[in-house]
């Protein structure tokens, strides 16, 4: 009975330590983020002010203009009109680039873009990564080879796939005719419901190299050991990729997509050049262009800039806040 009752209070006082302990160990662990925290702001702080400098004043000066009725020849001549530009009602009319039917028909075609085009992207970037991962004779080479297409600037890949959707003597309707796929040619770039689709085969030539590139990179931290492990195991290829591959990756592939899908959001040069930006293709950005330089309506042109910018941010601000969550969820797991 003497021995029972003298051991409970050492397991108290052991209990007691191990929670002392553990909140020790919370606490070293929480300044020791802070100080990271703390330590990464320093060191991005000269970036952050150089960016604000820049980019902070045409901000600003785009979203004045937005709220006033200049014109691009006489900027300085202008009258404040609110959000005239946005909205606006008057007998009974709604008036300004919400009211814009192109403006919702170019929302809806960047939209569409930009979500297959990122699909086809992160579909194929995956497979040239996985294939580049795997030792063969001439990886060098191929690597170097897959950069090409990234390195071509976007206005001479729009005008080199401009000639290769020519409807009389373009490669492209010439291979599609051998292969007995048409039976007349396409006319890719003035066709409505083909148009888009050249922008998109352009663009997913253009930047598959980067997705694959940043895909590439992740591969290579991954430890051949977990495969070899994972062999030994009896696990198929599939479910090596789905529970070892796939999960280690995913970190440089959201990395990926949000680069990907902000630079597509503010598809431009692309569309303009290859097909003079036309209602069937154009884009928020090919908007904001028309408003303020064909019509020279600067206070319109600001707003519709604004939206585009509204929009961009908004989407990476929902990108940066899941991956917010999900990093809060592996802590507290």
């Amino acid at each position: 009975m003497n021995h029972h009752s003298e051991s409970l209070p050492s397991k108290e006082s052991s209990s007691k330590a191990n929670l002392q302990n553990e909140v020790i160990s919370r606490k070293n662990k929480r300044s020791l983020q802070q100080r990271r925290s703390r330590a990464a702001w320093i060191l991005v702080a000269p970036a952050l002010i150089l960016l604000a400098s820049v980019a902070g004043w045409p901000l600003l000066r785009t979203l004045f203009y937005s709220f006033t009725d200049a014109a691009l020849d006489t900027p300085e001549e202008y009258n404040l009109v609110g959000f005239d530009n946005y909205l606006s009602w008057a007998d009974g009319e709604s008036f300004g680039v919400l009211a814009d039917p192109l403006w919702w028909k170019a929302v809806m075609n960047t939209l569409w873009f930009t979500g297959v085009s990122v699909s086809f992207e992160l579909f194929f970037g995956m497979l040239l990564a996985l294939l580049m991962n795997q030792k063969f004779r001439g990886q060098g080479l191929v690597r170097a080879a897959i950069l090409v297409p990234w390195a071509i600037p976007t206005i001479v890949t729009a005008k080199m796939w401009g000639w290769m959707f020519h409807d009389q003597y373009g490669v492209i309707n010439d291979l599609l005719s051998r292969l007995g796929l048409i039976n007349e040619p396409l006319a890719w770039i003035a066709e409505p419901t083909l148009s888009m689709w050249a922008v998109v085969f352009a663009d997913v030539w253009k930047t598959v190299p980067f997705m694959a590139l940043m895909l590439l990179a992740a591969l290579q931290m991954i430890s051949a050991d977990l495969y070899e492990a994972a062999r030994v195991d009896g696990a198929t290829a599939w479910q090596r990729f789905t529970r070892i591959t796939l999960p280690l990756i995913m970190p440089a592939m959201i990395v990926a997509l949000i680069f990907r899908i902000m630079d597509a959001l503010r598809v431009f040069d692309l569309i303009y050049v290859l097909t003079s930006n036309s209602e069937a293709t154009i884009s928020i950005s090919g908007y904001a262009r028309e408003q303020m330089v064909s019509y020279q309506e600067m206070g319109s042109g600001s707003a519709a800039s604004v939206l585009v910018f509204m929009m961009v941010a908004g989407i990476a601000a929902c990108f940066l806040y899941i991956g917010r969550m999900n990093d809060d969820g592996k802590e507290n797991k």
